[in-house]
């Protein structure tokens, strides 16, 4: 439905009319689409029905509980991130510019990467696995640098471009390793072949191949020490698009990446019980996921500790809980998968409600601008006129840079407490949740990665998790801070920003009556409320993630 529904948008954007309001509607369509997509995903979700899965498309793809599952979240996410675009409709010059700055192409370039992640967590041959990370990669590297006119931008975009083709070169290279060696490109023939044969030199080529492949996800999803590109792409792109990179790609590679290793731990464990041969290809997978997930904990939390700018220690702090993820995936029990799923679950909600308020808080700062454009009636009416002359709607490249109201430096938040309680307290607890502080919803995915890292045996590499998160937890607590530390006097800090040009001294001062649109602040109250009491009804997301791990080791 996505594809089909794609090709006619795009035909659709053939047609000249008033860009503008045509962007806007583009916005809604784009919505409704992922909407209905999510419903039909939750609607074919029956265990029982699927079973261990059930190949399409002669065997490129297999249909599972945790793909549909996941198709259906993915969907859900897309379609709360193109809803809560905050659109102002209070004046009618703030709302020109909030449509004009919302190009076209965003909805369609969403649709693509969506299309993409939903056929890479249901690929099951090598040639569907790597056509569709790039149909999902192509979108991302469009999105961060949609904004043309912006020279960080078309930067971010750039830099996301190359190191991206580099990590899709690595997993193509390991695709046609494991093809040299075994003729074959369906996951379960590469199975069925490995427990088969006998040759320890065809396992280890094999094992050279899936690690090629595992280094290419890790370079994608940006864990340690495959991590540079990420703070930079992050900070240099529109926090509209930012929201999408950090969360949407990343699903889909650990979906995928989650049923990899779950299907070569049992392939392993059927080939030890017949050959004895401990030099196996999970052997080197597991090391790989441990080292990546240690080096992950260590740098996210530590080089976070540096970080001025907020996107930049997002980004980070995304590294950070990346080690997480992959200790759970390298421990590999029903309990450590369980942990897993709810981990992404929960880091994706509580990042996306994060950064939905450091948009609404950036239009609350910054609106100084908007204010003294108001003032200057040659420039309304030149506007108002190129706006109702059919201005192009995707020309936000031309006259907007897509940053303008966005949050670049933590010291900018500055007491916002004091101004806009509701949204500073909002941002606290989603803070809180990130650093584990209990009873909030990142309180309980750390503890059940850890209790299931300690069950295992992994004490030293849990010891470093506990370390690191109380590391990490002093720039969520200086985030905090910051936000609930008054004063209108600038500090040194802030003084050196204003006097590099880092901080404009106008916009920081000048007061502001600027609103977000009701479906914005309506996702992000419901969302915090969601976040701080999670405890008062956890069963829901526990059992899900319960029976969705059940199914990944028992169907």
């Amino acid at each position: 439905m996505l594809v089909i529904s794609l090709i006619v948008l795009i035909l659709k954007t053939s047609f000249q009319y008033n860009h503008s309001l045509y962007s806007f509607l583009f916005l809604r369509i784009g919505w409704l689409l992922f909407v209905l997509t999510g419903a039909l995903s939750l609607n074919a979700f029956y265990i029982q029905s699927i079973g261990s899965g059930m190949g399409i498309y002669s065997g490129l793809f297999s249909v599972t509980n945790v793909t549909q599952f996941f198709d259906f979240f993915i969907s859900l996410m897309a379609a709360f991130i193109l809803l809560s675009w905050p659109v102002n409709p209070i004046s009618k010059l703030i709302n020109v510019i909030s449509i004009k700055n919302y190009p076209r192409e965003y909805s369609l370039i969403t649709l693509l990467s969506t299309i993409g992640a939903s056929l890479l967590i249901s690929s099951s041959d090598l040639i569907s696995l790597y056509l569709s990370i790039e149909l999902q990669s192509f979108g991302v590297y469009i999105l961060a640098s949609i904004y043309r006119n912006s020279g960080s931008a078309v930067s971010a975009g750039l830099k996301y471009f190359l190191l991206g083709s580099l990590s899709s070169c690595i997993i193509l290279l390991g695709c046609s390793i494991i093809y040299t060696y075994t003729g074959l490109t369906h996951f379960d023939s590469i199975y069925s072949f490995i427990t088969v044969t006998e040759n320890s030199g065809i396992i280890q080529g094999i094992s050279l191949g899936v690690v090629l492949i595992f280094i290419g996800f890790f370079f994608k999803i940006g864990a340690a020490p495959l991590h540079n590109w990420t703070p930079d792409v992050y900070d240099n792109s529109p926090s509209i698009v930012t929201i999408w990179l950090t969360i949407m790609p990343k699903i889909s590679l650990l979906i995928l990446l989650l049923e990899l290793y779950i299907n070569i731990g049992l392939i392993e464990y059927t080939y030890a019980l017949s050959s004895n041969i401990t030099n196996t290809v999970i052997y080197f997978i597991k090391n790989l996921v441990l080292i990546s997930s240690i080096i992950s904990l260590i740098i996210g939390s530590t080089v976070g500790l540096s970080q001025i700018k907020i996107k930049r220690l997002l980004a980070y702090s995304t590294i950070s809980h990346l080690g997480f993820i992959l200790l759970a995936l390298a421990i590999n029990t029903e309990q450590s998968i369980e942990s897993l799923l709810f981990y992404i679950i929960q880091y994706s909600i509580t990042n996306f409600n994060i950064f939905l308020i450091i948009i609404a808080l950036g239009l609350f700062i910054k609106s100084g601008i908007q204010n003294k454009v108001e003032d200057n009636d040659s420039y309304n009416t030149n506007l108002s006129h190129h706006y109702l002359n059919g201005a192009r709607g995707s020309g936000a490249g031309e006259e907007f840079e897509g940053t303008e109201k966005d949050i670049q430096y933590i010291i900018e938040l500055k007491g916002l407490f004091f101004k806009n309680p509701i949204l500073s307290l909002s941002l606290s607890i989603c803070l809180f949740s990130m650093a584990g502080i209990p009873p909030l919803i990142g309180f309980f995915s750390k503890q059940f990665v850890l209790y299931a890292a300690i069950q295992k045996g992994f004490y030293f590499i849990s010891i470093v998790a506990i370390i690191v998160s109380i590391i990490s937890a002093s720039y969520y607590l200086t985030v905090i801070k910051i936000l609930h530390v008054g004063g209108t006097t600038p500090t040194p800090a802030t003084k050196w920003m204003v006097s590099r040009g880092y901080i404009d001294s106008k916009i920081t001062s000048d007061k502001t009556n600027y609103e977000i649109s009701s479906i914005h602040s309506f996702i992000i109250s419901t969302l915090t409320i969601s976040i701080l009491l999670f405890i008062l009804k956890p069963s829901l997301l526990f059992s899900s993630t319960s029976v969705l791990s059940l199914t990944l080791f028992y169907f």
